[in-house]
């Protein structure tokens, strides 16, 4: 592999920055990851501008430049990268190293989630149950979080569980939002973990509700066959006397 990369093959060059930049059979190097990242991105490998985009995002092995990060990344989205596109739409949602640019955001977020990427589609939601940049539309937020849900995005899987426990954009159906709610709440996600504990709480208390309601009808059945039984004993006890002649 290292013979390829020094050879100039763009592929293998890639492959030995990820080594380096992990340490897998390497010793770990961010400065030489960033050397093999940058040969391939120079050769338009859209995985290694990723990468090198990604390195001058978190600063490893380069000095930390968002507008770096976000030139590398736009070339890789560019040539189809989904984790690319992502980043670039993080990117012009937080306006780093870009003017912010939400209409850009949601762009790029589209392209991304297209190909599958869940992060891009948990966003994409986000702008479509809010309305901003797209209209408003329940149905469609829906649609893509159900798509990274499925894809074990925790936030993504509660807010699909709140979709259905309010019936925004499906028809409302409290066990469907339980179930998302205990799939996000599972991955720790603190806003699942909430909601389930207030459905399980409202369940505790109409169930104790529901018994107290119980108790209370038996009661007055008791009291009002008491009450019967009370009034129908001195009417047979009258009959048995003799009648006057």
């Amino acid at each position: 592999m290292q013979q390829a990369a020094v050879a100039g093959d763009p592929q293998a060059q890639c492959y030995l920055g990820v080594c380096f930049q992990t340490g897998q059979g390497v010793a770990q190097d961010y400065t030489e990851a960033v050397k093999w990242f940058r040969r391939a991105a120079e050769q338009d490998d859209p995985v290694a501008q990723c990468y090198l985009g990604f390195c001058f995002l978190s600063g490893h092995g380069v000095p930390q430049e968002y507008g770096q990060a976000a030139k590398w990344f736009r070339e890789a989205a560019e040539l189809g990268d989904a984790a690319a596109q992502f980043n670039l739409g993080v990117l012009y949602e937080t306006g780093q190293g870009v003017p912010q640019n939400l209409a850009e955001a949601v762009k790029w977020y589209h392209a991304a989630a297209e190909q599958g990427e869940p992060q891009a589609q948990f966003n994409l939601g986000v702008f479509y149950e809010q309305g901003q940049v797209v209209p408003q539309n329940f149905t469609e937020a829906v649609n893509w979080y159900r798509r990274a849900a499925e894809q074990e995005v925790a936030p993504a899987q509660c807010n699909l569980g709140l979709c259905y426990q309010t019936g925004r954009g499906v028809p409302q159906d409290k066990q469907q939002a339980v179930r998302w709610f205990i799939r996000a709440a599972r991955q720790g996600d603190k806003t699942a973990q909430h909601n389930l504990g207030v459905h399980y709480a409202t369940l505790e208390a109409t169930q104790h509700a529901g018994e107290v309601a119980a108790q209370h009808a038996a009661d007055l059945t008791a009291a009002a066959a008491a009450a019967a039984a009370a009034e129908i004993t001195p009417g047979q006890a009258a009959s048995e006397q003799p009648e006057k002649p």
